[in-house]
């Protein structure tokens, strides 16, 4: 049994198709919004891999019209898996620009359904975060911070956690003003810009702060960090935090 899939969304973004195109189809511009690090060699017949944890997919591009249209996607697993993603650039008056996106595959075994309602909250973050990117840090490059964190038992007692670090009666919802804390002299200022059931995004002044369920159970923070940051030292720093915050 499996499940095959296609998830479809429109995004609306401030920004020009040619940095659209930057933050699609290079290696620095996707690592800016998507996960992990990335590298792309562009042109059909070339890849995009990228690097997340022990996760580290190529896959292979099938389409390339430059501002236009971008396909790529893993080649089909044993079991029959895959993903692919396919991104359609239209230019309108005024510089801003209407992108659309389509993930499509295959999820193989009796679990597909966990692993599709992971992927749906997850791809839902991605995009989303790819909006906030081009709408505010357009050009702009990240320096990409992967932490996981402590195993979760109680999903909802950790969101509310989270959301009392950040300064919140409950859980966090979009739209919510917060304040986060990573040491005792380093506070920043943000708005909640997506929570869904399994991932928090935080957009600040300077960054991009994510908040994801691991599918096999940890918390994760994937962040996005604009300006001078030390990977090494945001990497202890953030394995501190999400120690203390999600401690058993």
């Amino acid at each position: 049994m499996g499940h095959e899939f296609e998830i479809t969304d429109r995004l609306e973004v401030d920004a020009t198709p040619e940095q659209v195109w930057d933050a699609i189809a290079t290696g620095p511009g996707i690592t800016s919004w998507f996960m992990g690090r990335n590298e792309v060699d562009g042109g059909v017949g070339g890849t995009v891999k990228t690097a997340f944890g022990g996760y580290e997919p190529t896959s292979a591009i099938t389409s390339w019209d430059p501002l236009e249209r971008l396909v790529y996607g893993t080649e089909p697993a044993p079991d029959g898996r895959f993903v692919a993603y396919e991104f359609l650039i239209e230019g309108r008056s005024g510089g801003s620009t209407v992108l659309r996106t389509v993930t499509s595959g295959f999820l193989p075994g009796d679990d597909w359904e966990d692993e599709f309602e992971a992927m749906t909250a997850g791809g839902e973050l991605f995009f989303r975060t790819l909006v906030e990117y081009l709408n505010r840090f357009a050009g702009r490059k990240a320096v990409p911070v992967t932490v996981f964190g402590p195993m979760i038992g109680d999903w909802d007692s950790a969101w509310l956690k989270l959301g009392r670090e950040l300064g919140l009666a409950g859980r966090p919802e979009t739209g919510d003003r917060v304040r986060l804390s990573t040491d005792s002299v380093s506070t920043v200022e943000g708005e909640v810009y997506l929570a869904n059931a399994q991932t928090v995004g935080i957009r600040t002044s300077d960054a991009l702060l994510r908040f994801v369920r691991g599918f096999a159970g940890p918390m994760v923070a994937m962040h996005h960090l604009f300006g001078d940051a030390d990977p090494a030292e945001q990497d202890r720093i953030w394995a501190d935090w999400l120690g203390r915050v999600f401690k058993s």
